[in-house]
């Protein structure tokens, strides 16, 4: 039987227990070393865990749930969104290899590119944000490597047919990995479409709480799934299980929230969009946005993060604003229940091709407050600034 993603994220937890009793989440097991009966019992690594570091109740359980959400063999938690990127990409390339990525690129994962890779003799190779598929799979060359793909990209949502791109890479034996993290797993299922690895940042919508630092490496073949969880073993790194637990709550409830955070932030951004103030929302989900055509075919839902472009006016004007909001926060990151503001236009700067837009950009991401308040608040913050 097919089930929808809210049922799949809450079966785990209900499935009857083989005897006895035991509690909905999984106990928090807090160990560094685990005992044995005897030294053969010891030795024997099918039993499970040898070691705290290789994960215990909580973590197995988060690990599989998203699994089971991303339609994976094999998922590797990491300890935030950031190394849920690096690692596959440490994993997989090596001294001469490239790695082709939007100009678009989450910043930090720009900066372990150009920074860390670089020096460690990978290159980095940046197509146009609104570059095609066919236009990025023509500059797959020889010594390409990896396609770091994000869609949405970061700030101004630019789309990819990840489909037609990852079948493209494939028939050039190229690695396909996708940052998820604005589909959380649910709107987009990047393995289902073709994509080697899916990555993302827990720490965002399945965490749901702005409380903890995690990311996840999800793929469908075992065998590259072994491999970049060696990598992850090599390099020592470990999720703690309060951390684990604290995800493994908050997604339980990740495709309802993510429907709400759709829902408010489509109404926000039409509202937005009719405003005179404002000259482009940059939201996928909005009829006439970027990428619309796209997200209308490929996804079954979306985030509540969106890009707006102020129609003219001057840096400090889109600071005012964001200072006279009292419902949004002002803080980075996304994908808690709250809705937050933050002014971007200074990140375009590190592009190697920066857009040309209208006037500053701001980034919102709509939390779980009521859409009518949000509106009213926006509304309030433009009166009294803009003139």
């Amino acid at each position: 039987m097919s089930e929808h993603d809210s049922t799949r994220l809450i079966r785990a937890a209900t499935s009857r227990p083989t005897e006895g009793r035991r509690p909905v989440s999984p106990p928090v097991e807090r160990a560094s070393t685990l005992l044995n009966p005897s030294v053969g019992v010891m030795r024997d690594e099918s039993l499970g865990p040898v070691y705290g570091i290789d994960g215990l109740a909580p973590q197995r359980a988060l690990a599989q749930l998203v699994a089971d959400l991303e339609r994976a063999e094999r998922v590797t938690l990491t300890s935030s969104g950031l190394s849920a990127v690096t690692l596959p990409i440490l994993a997989l390339a090596r001294a001469g290899d490239e790695v082709l990525t939007t100009d678009a690129v989450y910043g930090p994962s720009r900066r372990f590119l150009t920074r860390f890779m670089a020096e460690r003799g990978v290159t980095t190779r940046l197509h146009p944000a609104e570059a095609t598929a066919a236009e990025i799979a023509a500059m797959i060359g020889e010594r390409t490597r990896i396609v770091l793909i994000e869609s949405p990209a970061s700030l101004t949502f630019e789309m990819i047919d990840v489909p037609a791109l990852a079948t493209a890479a494939r028939a050039k034996s190229v690695v396909t990995i996708m940052d998820n993290t604005w589909a959380a797993g649910v709107a987009f299922k990047p393995l289902v479409h073709g994509v080697d690895v899916s990555v993302q940042a827990l720490t965002k919508y399945v965490g749901g709480h702005s409380d903890l630092l995690m990311g996840a490496v999800a793929t469908a073949d075992a065998r590259l799934g072994r491999l970049i969880h060696q990598t992850a073993e090599d390099m020592g790194w470990h999720v703690s299980p309060d951390d684990a637990w604290l995800a493994l709550r908050g997604a339980r409830s990740l495709k309802t929230r993510l429907d709400r955070h759709a829902a408010s932030a489509l109404q926000v951004a039409e509202w937005l969009a009719d405003h005179p103030k404002v000259a482009r929302v940059l939201y996928p989900p909005l009829p006439g946005s970027v990428g619309h055509d796209l997200w209308a075919r490929d996804y079954t839902g979306a985030a509540g993060l969106m890009g707006v472009v102020l129609n003219g006016g001057a840096e400090a004007e889109a600071e005012a604003i964001l200072d006279r909001l009292t419902l949004f926060g002002l803080g980075y990151s996304w994908g808690g229940f709250e809705s937050l503001a933050t002014h971007e236009t200074g990140q375009l700067g590190f592009r190697q091709a920066p857009p040309t837009l209208e006037g500053p950009l701001i980034r919102l991401h709509i939390g779980l407050e009521n859409a009518d308040d949000l509106i009213a608040d926006l509304e309030g913050a433009f009166a009294g600034v803009v003139p």
